[in-house]
């Protein structure tokens, strides 16, 4: 049953354009309701109990799906057009509304997530003045476990446990914390009087399911508001601690963690052969989440916070980001653009937010002032961070006329700051903006300033993996560009230059390249390159005996990227028994110019010959010498019955 379009202008305060709205999206779409929510909704119940429906109201979706459990039918579909379009100062608003709605008709992938579970015990760590209440709040629904950093008198109330020590280790998240503590002694509940502690010891070992910091100390973890199970407030406001302490009565039962990216762990170019090589992922992941593994890294799901700066930053795509699929947004955009340019005639402009303060700007902006602008569509992404180079050159090259990123005061502006650096670099400078306000009226301010451009670039089908994308994005977007254009330094693209002076051919670089960008030729002495393939891991600089290779960071839009260039070859030795080549002529030559005159056995005629030799005829040359290492002595006769009684009468 095709879906319908269930239209409201909010007590008018919005112009709504049916007829036009059901041409763009292919919707039937309902006459324009006032009041739906409220004087109108058994309309909105009517909708609903028909059939597939899309309502077109965001603020009011808990209520309509609220509707729908009372009518036992699916959740409907509701589209925020009002916030985002409808409330504007630029009219009409009809192909943006249409291009919103065909945008959220785009099917989501389905979630993955892990179960986590929490018994509910809990460490509470700080003072007694403030460890001690907390504790008797959660002893009711938590067991709790209050460590005291600070010796205070101890109360009478048996409800919880109480210890002192150091602790001096802590990891895991929540339900499955591991801590370790030096001068642990537990609380003795016996004997008159004041209660005591028993006798201290080192190194021990505990677990608990949440940890409520109340000590004011640094953070037990890096960026510790993102770690699950870690509860944090200031000893000193109340407010504060109140808060924390509601928060950790919740904390109990089976949850349902988010699996946000997806590894292949072939594709890491972390190291090889013990040689570190891109450690892009580590150097941001906020949370230590990615820990190196081998050659490869390891991406522990349960700490991991879903930021999208390890997928932003992986060059191989080893890492990709999986809540959702970066595909997911690119087909958003796709259908966003399409509808757009299909209804208006024209080139759209994206602006890329996170889900909340993105979304708190813009509903603000919406509410007390003059709104997005009518070509301006806004694109709700769950991780910021995640959303690279890669993709605001595949908006560009998708018919965007240009892309805003506005950031929010908890991005990782480092990641965002270099992904967009990268993407001006790959043709869209003066197209892409990094917008950093906190104001809604500011934002407006912004986005109506800017000229807005009537066309954009010819559509282009973002294929493959974002890699695939970023190049053919860029060279879409520079189609007169023939030459390889500078990146910033520790870009994930770019060539190997060698120094042919220095470099012997040893080849350790084409053995431990992780793309496989480095190569040799079975055929004669010859290093080879295809700069497409190239990650930038260095590795190759790391390996290189001879300091031969640096690295350029740069992108080359022309097809000679695609294909193997030779770097450095020479001349093949030729075996002096045989004629056959093999290895480096100078290398063989260098050899044994330093070994002469050196020792005996590398005179002529000697075992430095061998050194001339293909591999064949240095192994017929050693089977027939007279100091063959192959060979030994008679083998011995088998000891018989008759020997050994012989043996035996001899004596």
């Amino acid at each position: 049953m095709p879906k319908h379009l269930i239209l409201c202008d909010c007590l008018g305060s919005q112009t709504i354009d049916a007829e036009a709205l059901g041409r763009a999206t292919g919707l039937t779409c309902s006459r324009v309701h006032t009041a739906l929510c409220t004087r109108e909704i058994a309309a909105a119940a009517k909708a609903i109990e028909t059939g597939d429906v899309v309502i077109a109201c965001g603020q009011e979706a808990a209520r309509f799906a609220e509707l729908a459990v009372d009518l036992g039918q699916p959740e409907p579909l509701c589209v925020d057009i009002r916030d985002r379009a409808g409330w504007s100062d630029d009219t009409p608003a009809a192909p943006k509304m249409a291009a919103l709605v065909a945008e959220a008709l785009v099917p989501a992938p389905q979630a993955k997530s892990v179960d986590v579970i929490s018994d509910g015990t809990c460490l509470i760590i700080g003072r007694g003045s403030v460890a001690f209440p907390a504790a008797e709040r959660l002893a009711n629904t938590l067991a709790v476990t209050v460590l005291l950093t600070e010796d205070e008198e101890l109360p009478t109330s048996r409800d919880f446990e109480i210890v002192r020590g150091t602790l001096k280790s802590a990891t895991g998240t929540l339900g499955s914390f591991a801590l370790q503590l030096d001068a642990l002694s537990q609380m003795e509940p016996g004997g008159r009087g004041g209660y005591g502690f028993g006798t201290p010891r080192d190194k021990a070992e505990t677990s608990c399911a949440i940890i409520l910091d109340l000590s004011g100390n640094p953070p037990l973890f890096p960026a510790h508001e993102k770690r699950d199970g870690y509860l944090r407030a200031d000893p000193g406001d109340p407010n504060a601690v109140a808060a924390v302490v509601f928060e950790a009565a919740q904390h109990i039962g089976t949850f349902e963690k988010p699996l946000h990216v997806a590894v292949e762990a072939q594709l890491c170019a972390h190291s090889r052969a013990g040689q570190t090589g891109c450690t892009r992922c580590l150097d941001a992941c906020p949370t230590g989440a990615i820990q190196p593994d081998g050659d490869h890294v390891a991406v522990d799901p349960l700490i991991c916070a879903g930021c999208g700066a390890c997928s932003s930053l992986c060059p191989s795509g080893a890492i990709t980001y999986d809540a959702p699929q970066v595909a997911f947004d690119l087909r958003r955009m796709q259908v966003m653009a399409e509808t757009y340019i299909s209804a208006s005639g024209s080139a759209p402009r994206l602006l890329v937010h996170d889900d909340g303060h993105g979304v708190e700007m813009i509903a603000l902006a919406a509410r007390f002032g003059r709104g997005l602008p009518g070509d301006m569509l806004p694109l709700s992404v769950g991780a910021l961070a995640g959303f690279g180079h890669a993709e605001m050159l595949a908006a560009l090259a998708l018919g965007f006329a240009s892309v805003d990123v506005l950031t929010s005061p908890k991005s990782d502006l480092d990641t965002i700051s270099r992904e967009f650096e990268l993407a001006s670099a790959m043709g869209g400078k003066g197209r892409i903006r990094l917008l950093d306000v906190g104001d809604p009226e500011a934002l407006s301010g912004k986005l109506y300033s800017t000229e807005a451009k009537t066309t954009g670039t010819d559509h282009v089908l973002p294929l493959g993996s974002r890699r695939q994308v970023a190049r053919l994005a860029a060279k879409a977007l520079m189609p007169d560009v023939m030459h390889p254009v500078p990146l910033p330094v520790g870009a994930p693209y770019g060539a190997v230059l060698v120094d042919t002076d220095a470099c012997t051919l040893c080849l350790s670089c084409a053995s431990l390249c992780p793309s496989g960008a480095l190569g040799d030729n079975p055929d004669k002495p010859q290093l080879r390159f295809q700069e497409d393939a190239c990650l930038q891991c260095g590795i190759c600089a790391t390996i290189c005996p001879e300091r031969a290779i640096t690295l350029e960071p740069r992108f080359n839009p022309a097809d000679t990227a695609l294909a193997q260039v030779v770097l450095h070859e020479e001349e093949p030795f030729e075996c002096i028994e045989c004629g056959k080549p093999f290895g480096v002529k100078s290398t063989v030559e260098k050899i044994m110019e330093k070994l002469a005159g050196k020792h005996a056995m590398f005179a002529e005629g000697g075992a430095g010959r061998l050194i001339q030799m293909c591999d064949d005829c240095r192994i017929r040359a050693q089977y027939h010498s007279e100091a063959n290492p192959l060979t030994g002595g008679d083998r011995p006769r088998p000891r018989t019955t008759d020997d050994y009684l012989s043996k035996r009468r001899d004596h």
